[in-house]
């Protein structure tokens, strides 16, 4: 099933918007971190409270960072006709997969077995 060029197009739009949404939130969020004051609480208790969230904060952060840079790849992949292709196998992700999960690297099958062959290690 090769996508026609009027899905490929929706696909990049949407991938296009979505990394500029997260790029700019990104960038709202750490300008208003960098504005905030580095305060010394007297109470050792609101001191930690204000750094579980500095730090719950910081790793939110660090995850939009990686899929922004799994949209960024998926562009690419978009832009040089390998969307849609599974990597594990060469064949087609289905279309409905691709519009759940458009950074999706790996058909449903071969998704499922590398989940089936994770809860095996652990």
């Amino acid at each position: 099933m090769a996508l026609t060029k009027k899905q490929l197009e929706a696909f990049e739009k949407q991938l296009c918007d979505w990394r500029d949404d997260l790029e700019g939130a990104q960038n709202e969020s750490m300008h208003a971190m960098h504005e905030e004051e580095q305060t010394a609480f007297p109470d050792p208790t609101d001191q930690a409270s204000v750094e579980t969230d500095r730090n719950f904060d910081l790793r939110i952060k660090g995850r939009e960072r990686r899929l922004i840079r799994k949209v960024e790849k998926t562009i690419m992949r978009l832009r040089e006709g390998e969307f849609g292709s599974c990597e594990g196998c060469g064949g087609d992700i289905g279309l409905k997969r691709l519009q759940a999960r458009p950074v999706t690297t790996l058909c449903i099958d071969c998704k499922t077995e590398q989940e089936q062959e994770e809860r095996t290690h652990i």
